[in-house]
């Protein structure tokens, strides 16, 4: 009695003879990296140059020298006053002299 179809045995004989070609064709996929590498030289590396001052790197400066973090107000005693703590105060003001032109008036007033 045959348990595998047709199908089912051609695709373990091909696969059985794929096993067997397999180390003649990808055989030295097992090489050993070190081994594959040991006769090639390895190449100095490039001696480094020395820039010109123009081009060359300035030193990191440090944040705090352009942005000035002030000290923040008290931090509110109720959850109520956590909703706009920080914009209630006029220093810490996202918006410095902004005002929205009204488009209505501009259009109006170009005759």
């Amino acid at each position: 009695m045959e348990i595998l179809p047709l199908r089912g045995k051609n695709r373990i004989e091909k696969e059985e003879d794929a096993a067997k070609r397999w180390p003649e064709k990808w055989g030295f996929l097992k090489t050993p990296l070190e081994e594959l590498l040991g006769d090639e030289k390895k190449e100095d590396a490039k001696p480094k140059l020395q820039l010109p001052d123009h081009l060359q790197i300035r030193p990191v400066t440090p944040v705090e020298k352009y942005i000035k973090v002030l000290p923040s107000p008290p931090v509110p005693k109720t959850t109520q006053g956590f909703i706009g703590w920080r914009s209630g105060d006029p220093a810490l003001a996202l918006e410095h002299n902004f005002q929205i032109p009204s488009c209505r008036g501009a259009v109006c007033s170009k005759k």
